[in-house]
């Protein structure tokens, strides 16, 4: 996988290449105020064939999957009684043996951003000869 850094980079100058999908939004001014983030580029979530990285803001680590590091991923859906809210999420399991809850920081229940990574993935097994 390219450097987190520099990937997040050509995706904020563009372009990109066709198989990278590139995820972004306006940070306001008063979200930014109020996170102490107001000097921060926007929050990006870049999905490419070998990963995933996003950036959130200085203040936080960047989040970066290696598609090479997983054995599996799943969808998760989940609902409450009360409510129709619907919440959704990725389970990653790693060859090491961890397991992980993947959701976008910034994208919170970004349908697009899900499928984005499921197809990614699905592609990269495919291309390894693991599907």
């Amino acid at each position: 996988m390219t450097d987190p850094r520099t990937m997040l980079w050509q995706a904020r100058k563009g372009p990109v290449p066709q198989d990278w999908r590139v995820f972004t939004k306006r940070r306001g001014k008063l979200s930014g105020f109020f996170h102490g983030t107001t000097d921060d580029p926007d929050p990006l979530l870049v999905i490419t064939p070998a990963g995933s990285v996003e950036y959130i803001s200085e203040a936080k680590p960047l989040a970066i999957v290696v598609f090479e590091d997983l054995t599996d991923v799943k969808l998760r859906v989940s609902t409450t009684d009360s409510s129709s809210f619907v919440s959704t999420w990725l389970d990653l399991r790693y060859d090491n043996g961890t397991k992980k809850r993947w959701t976008s920081s910034g994208f919170t229940n970004n349908l697009e951003a899900l499928q984005a990574f499921l197809e990614a993935y699905g592609a990269h097994k495919a291309m390894r000869g693991h599907a």
